[in-house]
């Protein structure tokens, strides 16, 4: 049956199917390439948009250049789709272009659709999502390069249901649009302030005090070498092989901290059942010891408050020393922020960047008074958590999303 598996409510039936040359004129962009553009003119829309800036209604343009003779322009309401790509799945996607007046650059298919019985915007989602999506990836042809003409697209088949409940659809995808892109800003914008506070809350290179600090905190902070506050110790064995789910003990790979923690593992991910490795104390800070990048990127700290979890090999340990008090979360992000070059250059290698903790345990860093790093320590924990909370947002509105093209599409 012609139906979606999920349907919004009122609505009944099955959809109709026809070829999209029966309900479509077909077109072509002109001219243009990057070249071309400028930092401002006529909004332009060259077909390499759709992959790197993918949006299933194009509702305004940021690239612009200047009109030429022969330019073909939008009206409004049409519905553009790469014809060439690298990859066949890649090239079958469309999008509803909103606005007239925009130049539509060459490679690219230019679609209209019969406005009695398609909404474009329907039509961009559902030549996107569908099956027509899967028919029309099977017309590209050529191997390094695909290309995908008006004639196969014609062939191409797309069901559809009455332009009532087109329009109900493309609604209610636009309101998770509108969610998930008000959550993105969110992010961004804490991300920012978060990136504008390292910079003003710690004393920069040759400093001794911040620009910024919170209230009754006075003084300047001292200059610590690490070997005096902490010990170091290594990590040992562990690969990723020896990594199963709901294993014994949780545990730590040194690839882990560049890519799933930032300064504080607040949940260990990783688990085995193999007894390998160094433990954790509470208030340890850990180190990536190689990297395959750069040497900057070893300027990455986390701080560890649990007690029993298991370090692999390549984990440099920096443990508090019993008679120095200081917060390891500010440690680990004065570490990972703040004149992150110094560790870069202590780090060694070119293939392979190695940073020893002999090195670190040389390297000075600046502290006030335990009060005040608690408090800075504080509001950067409190902007990780509101961080992670919009993330794990974002993260669902987008799987509801997917489920949502994934079955409300014949």
């Amino acid at each position: 049956m012609k139906e979606p598996k999920i349907r919004l409510k009122g609505f009944t039936g099955e959809w109709n199917e026809t070829t999209i040359g029966e309900i479509a004129a077909f077109s072509k962009g002109r001219g243009y390439s990057k070249s071309d553009l400028k930092t401002q003119g006529n909004p332009i829309i060259l077909y390499g948009r759709l992959y790197t800036n993918y949006a299933s209604t194009i509702k305004e343009v940021d690239t612009f250049a200047t009109l030429q003779k022969g330019s073909v322009l939008s009206k409004g309401n049409e519905v553009i789709i790469p014809a060439s790509g690298e990859t066949p799945e890649d090239i079958a996607i469309a999008s509803y272009v909103q606005q007239q007046g925009v130049i539509l650059g060459g490679d690219l298919n230019v679609l209209t659709f019969d406005s009695t019985k398609i909404n474009p915007a329907f039509a961009a989602i559902g030549i996107s999502n569908s099956k027509t999506h899967t028919e029309l990836s099977g017309y590209a042809q050529g191997k390094s390069v695909v290309h995908l003409h008006n004639g196969n697209i014609a062939k191409g088949h797309l069901t559809y249901p009455s332009v009532e409940e087109q329009e109900s659809i493309i609604s209610y995808i636009n309101s998770l649009d509108s969610l998930i892109q008000s959550t993105t800003k969110k992010i961004e914008s804490l991300k920012q302030v978060k990136a504008a506070s390292l910079q003003s809350m710690f004393p920069q290179e040759g400093e001794t005090t911040p620009r910024v600090r919170f209230k009754g905190f006075v003084g300047e902070w001292e200059k610590v070498k690490l070997d005096s506050i902490c010990d170091f110790l290594k990590g040992k064995g562990l690969s990723k092989e020896k990594l199963i789910v709901s294993g014994k003990y949780k545990c730590v790979l040194y690839g882990e901290i560049f890519t799933k923690y930032d300064f504080e593992i607040k949940t260990p991910l990783s688990s085995t059942d193999h007894y390998e490795g160094a433990l954790s104390k509470s208030g340890d800070i850990i180190m990536p010891g190689s990297t395959t990048t750069f040497g900057i990127d070893l300027a990455k700290a986390v701080h560890v408050p649990y007690n029993d979890v298991l370090y692999g090999g390549d984990i440099i340990i920096l443990r508090p020393k019993n008679n120095r008090d200081f917060d390891s979360f500010f440690l680990a992000t004065q570490i990972s922020c703040v004149n992150r070059e110094q560790v870069a250059t202590v780090a060694q290698g070119i293939t392979i960047v190695h940073l020893h903790a002999s090195s670190v345990a040389e390297l000075y860093y600046n502290f006030p008074s335990l009060e005040e790093q608690q408090a800075i320590a504080s509001y950067f924990k409190n902007l990780d958590s509101q961080i992670a909370l919009l993330a794990q947002q974002l993260e669902k509105l987008q799987q509801i999303k997917s489920a949502c093209l994934d079955n409300m599409f014949v």
